[in-house]
């Protein structure tokens, strides 16, 4: 399949949800919802019945979790190293900063499933649940540095981490699951990639933080730019699989994850300026995305 197809659905998702919001009548109350459903019901069952659909190898899943942790420890360096290279405001790099390693999950899992490979979308919801208690405790702490906040109520409560230990679990020890309760889970699964990519094209907004404009180039760039060399070298040296690496590179050149905002409004950061600096990303990405996969092809 020519990478440009298999992006260009999901990227047609995303244009819908900011026509629904922006042109179509449908309200910002009625995408609020949406994401609250996808974030704390669709979203884990699709986690979950993706991680105990396959059989997982625990030394295979071990290097997996080794590359997850490099690659997320090598955004968040960027990010920090943005501080010496732009010397952006303080505040307004604690907020944006979780852009350089935050990731959208809806289109990893979606994505990864149009690769042609069967294990794809398990070894990428097996990545993305090793990579969200990462990713949050970055996030948290250095918002929670300049704002104030506890981290670790952020990191315990979180359904992408509960789902994913659950399902970790049960497929290490072999628990069956209820074929009952599986076509249930598949069903919920099956609704949270397109809602939640309607619900990223609600959030795409690119009003406000001229003021920061190198600061968000930097951080666009590390995440879309100078993060993904880094995960194929740490895929070679750990020898990954060339399916293995192109799921590790896929990760990687991801744009931030949507709810990033939602997290520095939480936390008393710059919420705006996170929501443009998420949107740029993402709309480069529909760009960057296809030159990284065609590397690899």
């Amino acid at each position: 399949m020519s990478v440009i197809l298999l992006i260009l659905p999901d990227f047609l998702l995303i244009a819908l949800g900011w026509l629904l919001l922006h042109r179509l009548g449908f309200d910002r109350a009625f995408f609020t919802g949406a994401e609250k459903l996808v974030y704390f019901i669709l979203f884990p069952a699709l986690l979950f019945e993706s991680i105990t659909r396959t059989p997982l190898d625990l030394s295979n899943t071990t290097v997996l979790l080794a590359a997850t942790i490099g690659v997320m420890l090598g955004g968040i360096a960027l990010a920090w190293l943005g501080r010496l290279t732009v010397r952006p405001d303080p505040a307004a790099h604690a907020s944006v900063a979780q852009c350089a390693f935050r990731f959208n999950t809806y289109l990893a899992l979606s994505l990864a499933s149009n690769l042609g490979w069967p294990g794809a979308q398990t070894t990428m919801a097996v990545i993305v649940g090793f990579a969200v208690p990462i990713s949050n405790i970055g996030a948290v702490h250095a918002l929670a540095s300049r704002h104030g906040g506890g981290a670790l109520r952020e990191i315990v409560r979180n359904p992408f981490i509960l789902a994913t230990l659950a399902a970790l679990i049960c497929n290490f020890t072999r628990i069956h699951i209820p074929h009952v309760v599986d076509v249930a889970l598949e069903r919920l699964g099956a609704c949270a990639i397109a809602i939640g990519l309607l619900c990223v094209g609600a959030t795409l907004s690119l009003q406000g933080g001229r003021t920061h404009a190198p600061l968000m180039a930097w951080i666009v760039a590390a995440k879309l730019i100078l993060l993904p060399p880094i995960a194929l070298a740490l895929a070679w040296a750990l020898g990954l699989s060339a399916s293995e690496r192109l799921v590790l590179l896929l990760f990687s050149a991801l744009p931030t994850a949507s709810s990033a905002h939602v997290l520095a409004a939480r936390m008393g950061g710059d919420d705006r300026l996170v929501a443009v600096t998420m949107s740029i990303g993402t709309l480069l990405s529909a760009i960057t995305l296809p030159l990284w996969l065609s590397a690899m092809a």
